[in-house]
């Protein structure tokens, strides 16, 4: 298990765009906070403070719900045709992909991800759903409907649906794919003609904010996108709570999930939700052994296992299980770890002294419970956030490291005799359902066992592909509604059925 060591220069942009303190955008205007407070941005491969931000707070949501409601109701965003608005969705992704190079070090930089994967991934991703979602613009229809009245024989009416924009959106965002999560959510709000008040993660807020100036310069009208950076508890809190937001979407921890759904109950807003996982990445006997051991190892060890579908349960059948473990452990051995924006780093650091002592809390109730770690298993030393890439054996199915969502990067292993319900059962014995893996030479058996399994996403012989025309979510309590694909936009429209007489 190597550790990296040598981070690249900044580019000048990034440098200066961190030195300069960052404000909120509110009605197309970057302002303080009304209360004048600022937080300290932390870089997680040091712990040292990398920029200061505006704190928002209630009064800020409030004047960017209503600079929301502003844009929604009048100006220039609700006159715009279809076309036009597709064509401002395009250009931001345009603007995204001119400007790779910065968002990439902005990402690597605030939440440690390796900077090669910003670069090949998380910005290109974000690029191509704006430019997937500026498509559906001009494709947001309704139908006429040939209805019969009963009670009304030989009468004639024109009866169709319109699809309409929900209105005002708050939207929240986690810190671990921080611009790609702003795509996901603001590119289908925006190509169905919503307005929105984005809250960024307070861990992470730097590419949302620089996100913020390009939306900016792509056109858009003042106050259809504002930006608020602020804790949870706080400006997240107010912004679920606010009677003039009309949906609610949030990505994050299902704790906080239900807190959401708890704040928008009171005036009945819509709400949709993208949770947690504890996603069962399931090797059977027939598998390749050196494609599932590849790719169960990236299941669990990309985005250094901060990932919400991160096939954290491996179910491995009893012939293989040696190998497979043996396999896994070896790849967690050669991870370089290190400061993300050191082009030889293969896994950052956790984004925060908090998560990192979660994840490092997780390891110790697991040890302590019985578990073995065949590699890994504990912090690294130094400065920074940084835990070794883990594979753990002997694991019970009561234990915590089976039943919560850790959200770093450790797996457990845990051995299977048969193809058969029990199996399928030990996989969907978790709350969540978000995502799950298959890997077999045998077609027949992977499309049986995706068929009983309970989750949103379920890969077969491969792990984390992602693409703008493919929805994503979950079942039980990993969130309501789906992202991306044309299946998102149902989350920002609403329908009217219009009746007239003839």
């Amino acid at each position: 298990m190597g550790v990296a060591a040598a981070e690249i220069r900044l580019d000048q942009r990034v440098t200066s765009f961190v030195k300069e303190r960052r404000k909120l955008l509110i009605g197309g205007q970057w302002v303080d906070a009304a209360s004048g407070k600022t937080f300290p941005v932390y870089n997680p491969a040091t712990g040292d403070v990398i920029a200061h931000v505006a704190e928002g707070d209630k009064q800020d949501i409030d004047r960017a719900v209503k600079a929301a409601r502003r844009a929604f109701e009048s100006g220039a965003w609700p006159r715009l045709t279809p076309s036009e608005r597709g064509r401002l969705v395009w250009k931001l992704g345009d603007l995204i992909l001119e400007h790779l190079e910065e968002l990439a070090e902005l990402e690597s930089l605030d939440n440690g991800k390796p900077i090669n994967v910003a670069r090949a991934a998380d910005v290109p991703l974000a690029a191509d759903l704006f430019h997937y979602m500026a498509g559906w613009a001009t494709k947001i229809e309704g139908n006429t409907i040939p209805i019969s009245v009963p009670y009304a024989p030989g009468a004639q009416f024109h009866a169709y649906t319109l699809r309409e924009p929900v209105g005002v959106v708050g939207q929240i965002i986690p810190w671990n794919f921080p611009l790609l999560m702003a795509a996901w959510k603001l590119g289908p709000a925006l190509a169905a003609g919503c307005t929105v008040v984005l809250k960024l993660a307070e861990e992470t807020p730097l590419s949302g904010l620089r996100l913020g100036e390009l939306i900016q310069e792509a056109g858009f009208p003042d106050g259809v996108v504002n930006i608020i950076t602020g804790f949870g508890e706080t400006a997240g809190a107010a912004l679920a709570a606010h009677p003039g937001v009309d949906k609610v979407a949030f990505t994050g921890s299902t704790e906080v999930g239900k807190l959401i759904v708890q704040a928008a109950a009171r005036d009945l807003k819509k709400v949709s939700l993208e949770l947690g996982g504890k996603s069962p990445n399931v090797v059977l006997r027939d598998a390749d052994l050196d494609l599932a051991v590849a790719g169960t190892a990236g299941a669990i060890f990309f985005n250094h296992g901060q990932c919400c579908c991160a096939g954290s349960r491996l179910y491995v059948q009893q012939q293989l299980f040696d190998k497979v473990v043996e396999g896994v452990a070896n790849e967690a051995r050669k991870i370089k770890v290190g400061p993300g924006l050191d082009p030889e780093t293969q896994m950052g650091p956790m984004v925060s002294e908090i998560q990192f002592k979660r994840v490092c809390g997780y390891l110790e109730s697991g040890i302590n419970e019985g578990a073995k770690a065949v590699v890994g298993g504990k912090k690294l030393s130094g400065k920074g956030y940084f835990v070794e890439p883990t594979v753990l054996v002997d694991t019970r199915p009561d234990m915590k490291v089976i039943q919560e969502e850790i959200f770093g990067p450790v797996v457990a292993a845990i051995p299977f005799k048969e193809f058969d319900d029990d199996l399928v059962k030990a996989a969907n014995d978790t709350v969540y359902g978000l995502a799950a893996g298959v890997w077999t030479k045998d077609i027949g058996k992977a499309h049986a066992l995706a068929s009983k399994l309970k989750s949103g996403t379920v890969w077969i012989n491969c792990f984390n592909i992602f693409d703008a025309a493919l929805p994503f979510g979950g079942y039980k309590q990993s969130g309501w509604g789906r992202e991306m694909g044309h299946d998102a936009l149902d989350l920002y429209t609403q329908k009217k059925a219009v009746c007239a007489a003839l």
